[in-house]
């Protein structure tokens, strides 16, 4: 299989770290923006990374998918619970970390414009949720859990690591560590893993 993405992407980042944990073998194709046309565009029609290209060809996109793709079909170490229940509740903390990834990136993006040209209201808009999310998720971990949902690695933990990662990549002014030190405390355990040192993004 080969894997197509940014190396800085969180979403990207979240199904490498996947693949660590699962012990799969693949290819990886790293991609800059400025090849998102030529390199991405004629797999995802959306322009959007990552992209996995199956041993056929086939193309699977968005991150979501690819990764519960990957925990299907090898068995071993699951990252999604079979209850229905501790599923749900794990495929809710993916979508509010990535949520909280959709949010940033959007910031990000803002303040690489003019400034003439960027919008203050927007970015607060985006900035709030944000906020928002990662005080949920610093309250929930509050009572010093090891663990996102229930007493297991899962695909939250993967989602909440990435995404804390790469806000300390990218928007280093949002100080989180300092506000919720329990919230630094968790991130710090799960960036021991070496699925997480494997795919530590890079400074640029």
């Amino acid at each position: 299989m080969k894997l197509i993405g940014s190396v800085n992407s969180p979403y990207t980042r979240k199904v490498r770290v996947v693949f660590a944990e699962k012990k799969i073998d693949y290819d990886f194709v790293a991609v800059s923006h400025e090849e998102f046309g030529a390199k991405v565009t004629p797999s995802n029609p959306l322009s959007k990374v990552p992209v996995l290209i199956l041993d056929d060809e086939t193309p699977i996109f968005d991150s979501r998918v690819i990764v519960e793709y990957l925990d299907g079909v090898v068995h071993h170490d699951k990252l999604l619970p079979d209850s229905a229940r501790e599923c749900a509740e794990v495929r809710c903390w993916e979508a509010l970390a990535d949520g909280i990834s959709d949010a940033s990136v959007l910031v990000a993006l803002e303040q690489r414009r003019p400034l003439e040209q960027q919008s203050g209201s927007w970015v607060q808009r985006q900035r709030e949720k944000v906020e928002q999310g990662l005080a949920f998720i610093a309250n929930s971990l509050n009572d010093g859990r090891s663990y996102c949902v229930g007493i297991h690695f899962s695909l939250a933990d993967v989602a909440v690591g990435c995404m804390l990662g790469w806000l300390l990549l990218r928007l280093p002014e949002i100080k989180w560590q300092a506000e919720y030190p329990a919230l630094a405390g968790f991130y710090e355990r799960l960036m021991q893993r070496p699925s997480f040192v494997a795919t530590r993004p890079s400074e640029t």
